[in-house]
């Protein structure tokens, strides 16, 4: 079931996936006030398997600043299905100051604007092919997603039966960054609720592969930047450099003094001869001296500070 529901919210445009190399625009988050019910997230998802009750899609609701959530079970994603449960969070939340949707058909439509207008509620819609601008909704779908396709494995068309305790639990979990719970956040209290172990670790599962990914994500980031940048200080040390020559085993070298105390000034640069008695990867060689002369007695050295021995 999960591969079908993910199928299906992938071809309704839910979880486009971001493409990992450096692109052009930085992030523009949209400013938001430190007070709850003042800015809404709202978007669809599904279609999931339909119920006996018809239901097909979720409407969801985010509260922008403390993230607490509404899950409403919907036949489609038509303007009257989004009005009517506005109209219902109306009723015991009152109006927000703006919306923030997609361009889909319903928020799009000039009843969904005429109904913004009416209520004097600010209708912000993301630019289309740019899911971050609405990424409170995106990633509560993607918890929501896995977490009702573990509780209604047995029957796929009864997940609308989990949405209330889904809600429940995630609203009143502790807030990963904030310490709080949505409930906390929203209501200044703790919600008495019933332990649902089972519920509870399902959603922190989903939580921390979803944290992991994005660390995953982040490291790789990571590794393609810093791949990027010691190719461009290569490019860069290597332009007034030549390749250093290739010695072989048993080849006799000498090797630049490297350090010079007090009286060494005058003395030779290069001490020798060294036999190469190891050859090793990045022009690096492990060096044996011959004879008795200045110098230790193994030593290692990278071929730009050596050159072919040249006796006197």
């Amino acid at each position: 079931m999960q591969t079908e529901l993910i199928k299906l919210a992938h071809e309704k445009g839910h979880f486009l996936s971001a493409k990992t190399e450096e692109i052009e625009g930085f992030l523009n988050p949209i400013p938001k006030e430190d007070v709850p019910l003042s800015t809404y997230h709202v978007d669809f998802i599904g279609p999931l398997p339909s119920t006996n009750k018809r239901y097909q899609h979720i409407l969801t609701i985010i509260d922008a600043f403390t993230k607490f959530t509404w899950l409403y079970p919907v036949k489609s994603t038509t303007l009257e299905d989004a009005l009517d449960k506005l109209k219902l969070q109306q009723k015991t939340f009152g109006n927000s100051k703006r919306i923030i949707t997609d361009r889909g058909s319903p928020f799009n439509s000039k009843g969904f604007d005429d109904y913004c207008t009416e209520e004097k509620i600010q209708n912000l819609q993301i630019t289309t092919g740019v899911p971050r601008g609405n990424g409170e909704v995106e990633r509560i779908h993607r918890t929501l997603i896995p977490v009702l396709t573990k509780l209604s494995i047995d029957d796929p068309t009864k997940w609308y039966k989990f949405v209330d305790r889904l809600q429940r639990i995630l609203n009143s979990t502790s807030n990963r960054s904030t310490k709080w719970s949505k409930f906390e956040l929203l209501t200044g209290v703790t919600m008495r609720n019933r332990e649902d172990l089972y519920l509870r670790n399902l959603l922190m599962e989903e939580m921390v592969e979803e944290l992991q990914e994005q660390r995953n994500q982040l490291r790789q980031d990571a590794k393609r930047n810093i791949q990027k940048i010691q190719a461009e200080n290569k490019r860069t040390y290597d332009r007034k450099r030549k390749r250093a020559p290739r010695y072989q085993k048993e080849d006799l070298v000498a090797i630049q003094r490297t350090q010079f105390g007090s009286g060494l000034k005058l003395r030779p640069k290069f001490l020798g001869p060294y036999k190469v008695i190891e050859v090793k990867p990045r022009d690096r060689y492990n060096l044996e001296r011959v004879g008795n002369h200045e110098g230790p007695k193994l030593t290692s050295s990278s071929a730009e500070l050596m050159k072919f021995y040249s006796p006197g």
